[in-house]
């Protein structure tokens, strides 16, 4: 298995070399951690907007059950209804 550490370097020196001049007493986010933040927040929305789709499909509504509460609900037709379990 090859050594993460060596690829990771590498790919920081790619992004390295964009800055001008790299303080070495200051660490910073720089660009790839704002696309990792940017990929992360986009995430977020799809997943929230998706969320709220499907909450929207669900019905809260319970079906009204006969006053006696003994025995099959009755359907407006005057046919019982199948049990719910």
């Amino acid at each position: 298995m090859p050594d993460m550490s060596a690829s990771a370097s590498l790919a920081m020196t790619h992004f390295v070399t964009l800055a001008k001049e790299v303080d070495e007493n200051k660490v910073t986010p720089g660009v790839l951690g704002f696309i990792v933040f940017a990929a992360m927040a986009l995430a977020v929305w799809a997943l929230m907007k998706s969320m709220s789709k499907h909450m929207n499909k669900v019905d809260f509504k319970e079906s009204p059950d006969d006053a006696s509460g003994n025995g099959p609900a009755e359907s407006p037709s005057g046919k019982a209804s199948p049990a719910k379990g």
